[in-house]
């Protein structure tokens, strides 16, 4: 297991270089140079735009400035954000945790609806009532639209109906403005769970119709093995052949595609935040790339990287956990 966790780690350092690197690579190939495109540039004298361009190393040739760039990244030091006059790192250390409660509550309810869901769909079979497939069927067929359908026409949807059209839920942001300060902490934490609750279901439903339709196959795949034959001739019950037996030997290769999601979701919870007016990082990024604000943009750019290479991580060390054979298969 420890040369398997090493390898990993090797793994996601060299996605995160490879992150650091295209990043540093497209902001040059930008026109001008990172600072051309920033509003600070007509109201700042020509004494601060050179310090400015002292201070992010851009007077010194390619390979020191890739070396600065890569040195001040690992030191978490990101530079100032252009547009809101803050270091990048306050910016983000701000978002972050919204997004991370987000995507975090998104992530587990998708996972495990979708995993439950799949499970079940996987189940029915011929043996299984006439309604109950139907249902399986009916279930699959709405799954693969969602799968269809680009993110954010999901979450207009939702926000459409949920909060425009029924007011079940507020029509966007964290917390109830000019209300929130005023009430108790249990109160508050309810206003933002009130908040958290249609952009949460938005991305579960998101990620869940895909992986319901993964653990669904391998489910099938799994029933069909000649060991659940044999259990069953063994007279073992539905229920534990079902969830011993099948579930667990499927559930490897679908917590391994739930890492693979993870970048894709990245992208989603863009313009989920963007959307439902969620003050995260997704929604920053959008500010920032909007207002040409370019050390801020990569900052998160390079924060988002991290946490793919680090759901990517877990992901894999959960799928050693619940299938051993991977961590012996690759010794």
């Amino acid at each position: 297991m420890f040369r398997f966790l090493l390898g990993r780690l090797a793994q996601s350092a060299l996605v995160l270089g490879l992150a650091v690197s295209v990043v540093f690579a497209l902001l040059r190939a930008a026109p001008g140079d990172p600072l051309s495109g920033s509003t600070l540039d007509a109201t700042t004298a020509p004494a601060t735009r050179e310090l400015l361009r002292r201070q992010y190393a851009l007077d010194r040739p390619l390979l020191e400035q890739y070396a600065h760039f890569v040195g001040s990244a690992l030191r978490g030091e990101l530079g100032m954000s252009l547009s809101r006059g803050r270091p990048v790192a306050q910016v983000l250390r701000d978002v972050v945790p919204n997004t991370v409660l987000l995507m975090g509550t998104g992530l587990f309810l998708g996972i495990l609806g979708g995993i439950a869901l799949g499970a079940w769909q996987g189940s029915r079979d011929t043996r299984s009532s006439a309604t109950s497939a139907r249902v399986a069927r009916m279930s699959e067929r709405i799954g693969l639209a969602i799968i269809a359908t680009p993110e954010y026409i999901v979450a207009t949807a939702m926000l459409t109906l949920f909060a425009a059209t029924w007011r079940l839920f507020p029509i966007g942001g964290m917390v109830s403005l000019g209300v929130h300060d005023s009430l108790g902490p249990v109160a508050q934490a309810g206003d933002v769970l009130w908040h958290l609750t249609l952009p949460a279901l938005t991305l579960a439903l998101i990620v869940g119709a895909g992986v319901a339709r993964y653990q669904r196959t391998e489910m099938r795949l799994v029933l069909a093995r000649p060991f659940i034959r044999t259990a069953r001739a063994k007279g073992v019950p539905e229920a534990r052949v079902l969830v011993h037996h099948a579930l667990r030997n499927a559930l490897g290769p679908v917590i391994t595609l739930c890492g693979l999601l993870l970048p894709s979701l990245v992208g989603g919870a863009v313009f989920i935040e963007a959307i439902f007016a969620w003050p995260g990082m997704g929604r920053t990024m959008v500010e920032a790339v909007t207002g040409r604000d370019y050390p801020l943009a990569i900052g998160a750019v390079i924060v988002s990287s991290v946490l793919v290479a680090l759901g990517g991580l877990l992901a894999d060390v959960a799928a050693a956990v619940a299938d051993p054979r991977l961590v012996r298969g690759r010794r």
